[in-house]
């Protein structure tokens, strides 16, 4: 099970950073199955699992803090192999819970800013956006959803499939490079959140170019995320995936580069929504 997540994770098949964080939490489960002679052999496996987890995404703070969390938790408090199995699981479903209740709060939070009748425009896919704008047609508000494709993975689509299924949500999707077009509609911006970290917003390609438009035609933005993914001395690693997901075919002379994240100072975002709160 943990090969698998680690697997799963390297190829970014969860699109979710929270959903990461609970996938490899849960896999640490594994642990529970296999037989330890004592409890310090059980804590290394602990620890070298963990650490094998945290570093297959070095860019989510969602994932490190988890691992870091369970790691803190167990390592050091047990005296037997027994009691060390009982606290690990314990943990694992506390650290599980814990995320999940934060996404859904900063979810809330978010909703409150949502008022019946705006347009909204949000990049790639993030269940916590969506979380958010469920929460606010659910609450009664009537939204207009504008989805970018967000190339070069076309999350967009999976995000604007999820909308279409939401009563008073109507959506439109437009190419990335169309977002000054889809932007002159907009009341607002809502974007989720990899890692905020030394006063840079991390996020899915194409979030900056996007923040830039936004406050060239004074459309506000919010980011909107589990405080979880805000953490000090923590260094983000950009990805850089497969050229193929560009262009198909190779050509000789040309050098693809395709990055998963983009660098956007914090200043330049007009809200912070988080399980603890807003911050303007």
């Amino acid at each position: 099970m943990i090969d698998e997540t680690v697997a799963e994770i390297r190829a970014m098949r969860t699109h979710s950073t929270s959903a990461v964080a609970v996938k490899a939490t849960r896999a640490l489960a594994e642990l529970l199955d296999r037989e330890y002679v004592a409890v310090d052999e059980f804590e290394r496996d602990l620890e070298h699992n963990a650490g094998v987890l945290r570093r297959s995404n070095p860019s989510h703070a969602a994932l490190h803090n988890a691992m870091r969390d369970v790691e803190r938790s167990v390592i050091g408090e047990p005296t037997g192999v027994e009691d060390a199995k009982q606290l690990l699981e314990e943990t694992i479903d506390r650290v599980v819970d814990d995320i999940e209740t934060a996404k859904g709060e900063a979810a809330a939070n978010a909703a409150e800013h949502i008022e019946d009748g705006d347009t909204l425009l949000v990049h790639d896919y993030s269940t916590t956006v969506l979380e958010s704008v469920e929460n606010a047609a659910r609450d009664g508000a009537h939204l207009t959803v504008y989805v970018t494709e967000a190339r070069p993975r076309t999350l967009g689509r999976k995000t604007a499939r999820v909308l279409a299924g939401v009563s008073r949500v109507d959506v439109r999707m437009v190419v990335d490079s169309a977002m000054g077009y889809a932007l002159r509609d907009c009341d607002r911006v809502l974007l989720g959140i990899t890692c905020i970290t030394g006063g840079t917003y991390y996020n899915r390609v194409g979030t900056f170019p996007l923040v830039v438009t936004a406050r060239e035609l004074g459309i506000p933005v919010t980011a909107v995320g589990s405080g979880a993914k805000t953490i000090e001395e923590f260094r983000f690693e950009n990805e850089f995936r497969d050229a193929v997901e560009v262009m198909r075919e190779p050509v000789e002379g040309v050098e693809i580069e395709n990055p998963s994240y983009d660098a956007t100072p914090i200043g330049m975002i007009d809200t912070v929504i988080t399980d603890d709160g807003v911050v303007e």
